[in-house]
């Protein structure tokens, strides 16, 4: 069957996933009336909550005679390691761009990878239908971030439709056009993206470009057949970048996709998506091949990390008590499991016993793996994230972000002063339509962590902030952070609603009556920069007294509920966040006062 290989890219939320919807209903994939969920291919239950990609997941349509196989791919910068990995496996992408907001990092991002990898991208401007559209102006745009990212001649001459991937239909005149179906992108794709080049006759070979463990087949590696047949039962031998043997074994099963389904198969062909099952040490980026080849299929390399974590065992007083994975043996073995199937995440072993250092390219995706972590059992204990310098010619860098603010003008002077105040430089501002401003940036990462929260209060939850890593740049100098201490319980047990209605000239709350706690847990924010040990355990004195008049019962107001990344975002240094799978709390990384004014005198003094 005349194979293509493409893969759908654009920035978050511009309708990667409800295009590829689209494209498996019309192809005929599904059967008349089969109940299919919106977004088929966000499959992992946190990926349907945040309404976002985060793994990069292959399908396959047939269409009029041909195959195509859609890999669709995460739009968010911290998953971006997804997207350099698999374009490997494609001949042709797929570029969205939404008709109101345009090109935005991860445009930028992606974009580059692909054109310099020499392909000649489809541009399709979707979501036509906004009342806030203004899709000449985009492609416009679109055009002239392919002139800056220098693409070839021929890659400049793209070909553009316009679209509405949640209603189905696509055109090459936006005026004129028939609205009818997705049938002028299936044409331009068979016509546009070159068949795979297909070397039958030579030795099988693949490049592992993700990796999976299932629980009946074991390791399943998925790639592009780059020469050969593979045919199961086969002899295979997996190699290293660098060409050393790391195992031999036989393909235990073959696996294609087609629909939303992997299917069973007994042979494929070079050009061919397929996963296949039976090494046991296999990695990503290794070359899966049969005995007698000697040389590796070079792999693209992935951009580094920039940010860390140490994740530790929980040694708080409430350990063990919601959680079943608490020792530090377990933790690696998922940390280690995690780096193995995901390339842009590292792990090391810290100094301080029972931690690791988890390395990856920004919050939210060390959040979604400690998110995954807590929801299989685990109990853990996280430090502040930290980023990661680099001495260049004997200069300390810090990795720089590129932050585009899409804001209401009322909030735009708001906005460039707390931007300031983290050390960034404003590189563009220009009217966006609407009464918006794009403001751009260049800011170290260290300056943005936990600015989010604070940049939706500012804007009244209107503004849209965008980040994509710059590069390395000099260092900025200190950044001042929190500015409020907090209030620290001084003994263990269960808060007392008549403690906190007293304290609440204190600061906003963090816990509620009957919530349990400990000696050094964070159980609010205080007013001013110091922390405060307070007693949440103190009940109301009662008497045989009568009183004058009768007690009115406490009203509490409502307490701060803070997520996974506001907590990670929240914390200082001296503080650590303590995950378990029904709990998120925040405390001291010293439980004891004394233990944390002797380490304080020593901070103070180094």
């Amino acid at each position: 069957m005349d194979l293509r290989n493409i893969a759908i890219i654009a920035h978050v939320d511009h309708g990667k996933t409800t295009l590829v919807d689209a494209m498996l209903k019309q192809s005929g994939t599904f059967r008349d009336h089969q109940k299919v969920a919106d977004r088929a291919m966000d499959s992992n239950d946190l990926e349907r909550e945040r309404g976002i990609t985060i793994l990069a997941k292959c399908t396959s349509v047939d269409w009029e005679g041909h195959r195509i196989n859609i890999v669709d791919t995460p739009g968010h910068a911290d998953f971006g390691g997804e997207v350099e990995r698999i374009l490997s496996m494609v001949d042709g992408v797929v570029l969205l761009c939404d008709s109101s907001e345009g090109p935005l990092p991860q445009t930028k991002f992606v974009l580059s990878k692909a054109l310099k990898l020499g392909m000649r991208p489809i541009v399709l401007i979707n979501k036509v239908d906004r009342g806030d559209a203004r899709p000449h102006e985009v492609h416009d745009e679109v055009f002239d971030l392919f002139n800056v990212l220098e693409a070839t001649d021929e890659q400049l001459d793209f070909p553009t439709l316009f679209a509405v991937g949640r209603d189905g239909w696509a055109t090459e005149d936006l005026e004129n056009g028939e609205r009818k179906d997705l049938k002028p992108l299936f044409d331009l794709i068979l016509r546009h993206v070159p068949p795979p080049t297909r070397d039958l006759d030579a030795p099988f070979s693949m490049l592992a470009t993700t990796l999976e463990a299932d629980p009946y087949l074991g390791r399943i590696l998925t790639g592009r057949i780059l020469s050969g047949r593979a045919k199961v039962n086969m002899q295979i031998k997996a190699m290293s970048r660098d060409g050393k043997l790391i195992e031999q074994g036989r393909a235990s099963k073959l696996l294609a996709f087609r629909g939303l389904e992997r299917v069973s198969i007994d042979e494929a062909e070079a050009g061919d998506i397929i996963a296949i099952a039976g090494m046991t040490k296999a990695n990503v980026a290794d070359t899966i091949c049969v005995p007698e080849v000697t040389v590796p299929i070079q792999a693209q390399p992935i951009d580094p990390p920039t940010l860390s974590m140490t994740f530790t065992v929980n040694d708080s007083p409430l350990a063990g008590t919601e959680g079943d994975k608490l020792t530090s043996r377990v933790i690696k073995a998922r940390l280690e499991r995690e780096a193995e199937g995901n390339v842009a995440i590292k792990v090391t072993e810290s100094d301080d016993k029972d931690a690791y250092e988890v390395a990856g390219r920004g919050e939210l995706q060390l959040g979604v793996l400690i998110e995954q972590m807590r929801r299989e059992g685990f109990e853990l204990s996280i430090s502040r994230p930290r980023v990661l310098y680099r001495e260049i010619d004997g200069q300390r860098m810090e990795p720089i972000e590129e932050v585009v603010c899409d804001v209401d003008e009322e909030f735009s002077g708001s906005v460039v002063d707390k931007m300031n105040q983290r050390k960034a430089e404003m590189t563009d501002m220009r009217p966006s339509g609407g009464g918006k401003v794009r403001i751009t940036f260049h800011a170290p990462s260290r300056g943005l962590i936990g600015y989010h929260s604070e940049f939706l209060t500012d804007t009244r939850g209107t503004g849209i902030m965008n980040r994509l890593f710059h590069g390395y740049g000099p260092y900025k100098g200190p950044i001042e952070g929190r500015r409020q201490g907090v209030l620290i319980s001084n003994g263990s047990g269960e808060a007392v609603a008549y403690a906190l209605f007293n304290l609440l000239d204190r600061g906003p709350q963090m816990v509620e009556h009957g919530t349990k706690v400990y000696e050094g847990m964070v159980i609010g924010e205080h007013t001013r920069g110091n922390d405060l040990e307070v007693n949440v355990l103190k009940g109301k004195q009662l008497t045989n007294m009568r009183a004058s008049g009768k007690d009115e019962a406490v009203k509490l107001p409502p307490i701060m509920r803070l997520t996974l990344e506001e907590a990670l975002s929240y914390i200082q240094d001296d503080e650590l966040v303590e995950v378990t799978p029904k709990t998120i709390r925040i405390r001291k990384r010293y439980l004891d006062p004394n233990e944390r004014k002797r380490n304080a005198r020593k901070v103070d003094v180094a």
